[in-house]
């Protein structure tokens, strides 16, 4: 039976780089200062809509009933409940959450109707706090080996020059520039004359200087300040609009020449009347650039009828840190099964072997083989 189209199974060295990706994103989390949480799946409908129910991630949630007949939902991102998590929390609360989320909307290589999210959030926020998380998420992508531009812009600004330009319905003129890409700016100018706004793509390809004349530049230009002091290069983009209504400050997307959708992306927003800032990497698209691989030595001990020396054996492996398997039946077909699962190497356990103390041991690489104690073994492989 095939998925159901936009969701999909993991197995094998995809699920494992998924894995060892999640544990990379967690280690820096953990780094920086947040602490895990776990949230529902399921909630209810007026929650998951909250004020936001004419933004387009809204429309495209999965509803459902329960037998009560209660008007239910899948979360279609992890901000909308941090309301709930962040409630009497000390502050400034700096929470990360890994997990998937949904969406009903059409889908394409790298979108689908289930992902994985990899969220930090913090409730109780500054500025200094976001060039914090763009930091963050800088040494991440380092460690996965990926070349990337982080834009930033700030709703404040976007807000100030749509006025400024006597743009009446803004939120709705901020949802069209948001699709720049997904639709070409013929299509956007297209939608943008229905507010009289289609002017605004010719405004925001202006240089950075033009952009001096409005005081809400002022927050780009302490952003980019303290990104400096981590050592973190940002790219101001003007049309930058996050198309959430809820973010009221810096926006920031992540993005490679080696994919046209967003890799990374975040704000800052209010929870329970507290400025608070966050990020969210999404591990499908991250997954699908980074070659990133854990050297990580992996070994299949092979019984050749002694099993309980192979097992004391795989014992000492595994209280070692490496990752190990065990194999009752014929070398030829541990050998290929090793090969199947891009398993470094092949210990072999005879009678032969216990009694001299010498075991062989395959490299599937090379496809060497040297006779080795095991003491040597575990030097080669930690």
């Amino acid at each position: 039976m095939e998925t159901i189209k936009g969701f999909k199974d993991y197995t094998g060295e995809e699920a494992v780089k998924r894995k060892q990706m999640k544990d990379v994103l967690t280690r820096y989390f953990t780094l920086y200062g947040f602490e895990p949480a776990e949230s529902p799946i399921i909630e209810y409908e007026t929650f998951v809509k909250g004020d936001n129910a004419d933004d387009d991630a809204i429309s495209e949630i999965f509803k459902l009933k329960d037998r009560g007949k209660r008007k239910l939902a899948l979360r279609y991102e992890f901000t909308f409940q941090l309301s709930r998590l962040a409630r009497n929390k000390k502050l400034p609360y700096k929470r990360y959450q890994l997990g998937y989320v949904f969406r009903d909307e059409p889908t394409s290589t790298n979108r689908f109707r289930q992902f994985t999210q990899c969220d930090a959030d913090i409730v109780g926020s500054s500025i200094k706090d976001e060039a914090e998380i763009l930091s963050l998420a800088s040494n991440i992508l380092n460690e996965f080996g990926l070349k990337t531009v982080i834009n930033i812009n700030n709703r404040k600004l976007l807000n100030e020059i749509l006025d400024s330009e006597g743009i009446k319905k803004k939120e709705e003129v901020i949802r069209e520039i948001d699709k720049l890409d997904k639709l070409s700016e013929l299509e956007i100018k297209k939608n943008l004359k229905k507010y009289n706004a289609e002017k605004m793509l010719d405004l925001f390809k202006k240089p950075e200087s033009y952009f001096k004349k409005y005081d809400s530049y002022s927050e780009i230009i302490k952003l980019k300040g303290y990104c400096k002091m981590y050592g973190v290069k940002v790219n101001f983009q003007p049309f930058l609009a996050r198309g959430l209504s809820y973010y009221n400050g810096s926006i920031f997307e992540i993005k490679s020449k080696k994919m046209k959708e967003t890799l990374i992306a975040g704000g800052s927003y209010i929870v329970n009347n507290f400025q608070s800032t966050g990020i969210s990497f999404g591990l499908e698209r991250l997954s699908n650039l980074s070659d990133y691989k854990k050297d990580n030595s992996s070994i299949l001990v092979v019984s050749l009828s002694q099993d309980s020396e192979s097992i004391d054996l795989i014992s000492d492996f595994r209280n070692n840190g490496i990752i190990s398997s065990l194999y009752y039946g014929k070398p030829s077909k541990a050998l290929q099964y090793a090969d199947s699962k891009s398993i470094d190497y092949v210990l072999f356990v005879g009678e032969k072997e216990i009694k001299n103390k010498k075991y062989t041991l395959k490299d599937m690489k090379t496809g060497k083989e040297v006779s080795a104690s095991i003491s040597s073994i575990l030097k080669k492989l930690i």
